[in-house]
Parts: structure tokens; sequence; C-alpha cells
């Protein structure tokens, strides 16, 4: 299924491509708005995008692919396309984001940080009615990540 926007959307939208250009925009965003910075896994971007308007945030790279984050033991699958509504400390309406559970692939639909102070962030399944919270930092940069 590929993204389209329509062109009153693509009129009000800040597009980037090439990877290091849409990995910088993209960590600026997150860190804009007050989420970790490695919580979407950001290399090999094709394309990026972002309607400050809506909130509405889009990100294409040329295939899927999955990443472990060892501090928590979850494997995260993210797709060719990934979009979300953003606003100060959430994500609304994800798609193209799944956690594995089991043997499962659940799909993420929201993830938030409800209260900062706890230092928690919070994944949601409207699909599959589940809710996980992980600590934030687990979504940090990790050193080996920083390419």
């Amino acid at each position: 299924m590929a993204l389209q926007l329509a062109s009153d959307q693509q009129a009000g939208a800040e597009i980037y491509h090439g990877s290091e250009v849409c990995k910088k925009k993209c960590m600026e965003l997150l860190e804009q708005v007050g989420l970790p910075k490695g919580l979407i896994l950001l290399d090999e971007l094709e394309e990026c995008g972002y309607i400050r308007e809506t909130g509405f945030v889009w990100m294409k790279r040329n295939k899927k692919i999955e990443h472990q984050f060892k501090t928590i033991g979850r494997l995260i699958q993210y797709g060719s396309e990934i979009s979300a509504y953003v606003e100060q400390r959430k994500m609304k309406k994800v798609s193209g984001v799944k956690s594995k559970e089991l043997l499962v692939w659940i799909t993420i639909s929201e993830i938030s940080i409800d209260e900062p102070s706890s230092g928690k962030i919070c994944f949601k399944s409207n699909v599959a009615g589940i809710k996980k919270s992980f600590p934030v930092g687990a979504f940090e940069i990790e050193e080996n990540d920083n390419k």
C-alpha cells in the first residue's frame, strides 16, 4: 500500500530526500516533540515529510527492517512506509510499526509518554487491545547505532 498525499497536503508539507538529511530531520522532530531519538530506526530512509499544520509525518525506505531493542528484549519491525500524527510526547494513528509478542506480530497504533516524571513510554495496539510500558531510556540512541 503506497502512501499517497492529496495535492493540497503536499503543498503544505516539508519533504526531504536522502538518508542523511531524513535521519537528521526525523531526529530533530522526535526531539522537538519530546520523544526519544532512538524510537524509530531511521537508517536507510529515502524520503520523509512533515505537515506542521496537522502533525502528519511519514518516512519511506526500500524495504521493511527489524530491530532488536536489547535492553527490553523486544523485536520491532518497521515497514517500508511509516506514518503517524505527532504532538507533544505522542504519536497517534501510527502505521508501519509492529512488535513481536510471543510468536505474533502486533501492530502498534499509539506511542506516548503520558507522565514524563514516570520515565515510562507506553505502546498501544488498538487492534489487539494491548498496552505495554517500558523505560524511556530503552529507546535512546545506543552508541553502536550512531553511524
